[in-house]
């Protein structure tokens, strides 16, 4: 089950998944800290194991101390991110969220990796190009894919920073998400929901047959 909320002045997608059978759960990007977030975990009594970024910028994360502390949750991000999440310069946050964010991860991904949650997995899909450690979230059993920043309704993110890059992007979209499904649904980092064979339409910055 996937439950989506959308926070703050930047709109960002923060998301609660979780297992219906077994109750547990986490937490996906949570951009403030929201009592409708927590007051939604609490009335379906889940038991979030862990908060996992899709990358560290401060829409993303302005309400993670705060989220990690309610639950006493580790945080989970990719090993090429743990960086930007550690450095309030690099993660924006002090602009973004008016304070500084400088937190060290407790579990580093990899691309592939395989989380089991309850009685659900998810795949972690490591897509550089937003930032260097950029993921989506793949849940094979739902059909669906967190996108982070990374993807969105008929666009990609930003690759104008510093460590960004726009070839980096555009093929992990091509080669890794344009892989999965089509009817494979899309839960991206802001804005509303897609597809991947919607995207594969429509998108204008990554053609559908550049897989």
């Amino acid at each position: 089950m996937i439950k989506k909320f959308v926070l703050g002045m930047y709109q960002e997608n923060c998301y609660v998944v979780f297992c219906s059978s077994t109750k547990k759960g986490f937490v996906v990007d949570p951009g403030i800290y929201s009592q409708d977030v927590i007051s939604y975990i609490e009335e379906k009594q889940l038991s979030i194991e862990f908060v996992l970024l899709t990358h560290a910028h401060g829409d993303h994360i302005c309400g993670l101390t705060d989220t990690v502390e309610k639950f006493n949750a580790p945080v989970y991000i990719h090993k090429k991110e743990a960086e930007i999440l550690q450095d309030s310069k690099k993660n924006f946050s002090e602009e973004i969220c008016r304070r500084k964010i400088e937190i060290e991860a407790e579990r580093l991904l990899k691309d592939g990796e395989v989380i089991r949650i309850g009685e659900m997995e998810i795949r972690i899909i490591h897509t550089p190009g937003h930032t260097p450690g950029g993921i989506c979230i793949y849940i094979p059993a739902e059909k669906s894919l967190i996108s982070g920043d990374t993807l969105f309704d008929r666009s990609i993110g930003r690759t104008d920073f510093g460590y960004s890059s726009t070839e980096a992007l555009v093929q992990a979209v091509g080669e890794k998400l344009y892989a999965l499904p089509d009817d494979t649904e899309v839960y991206p980092g802001h804005g509303t929901n897609t597809s991947i064979g919607q995207e594969k339409k429509s998108n204008p910055f990554v053609r559908g047959d550049c897989n």
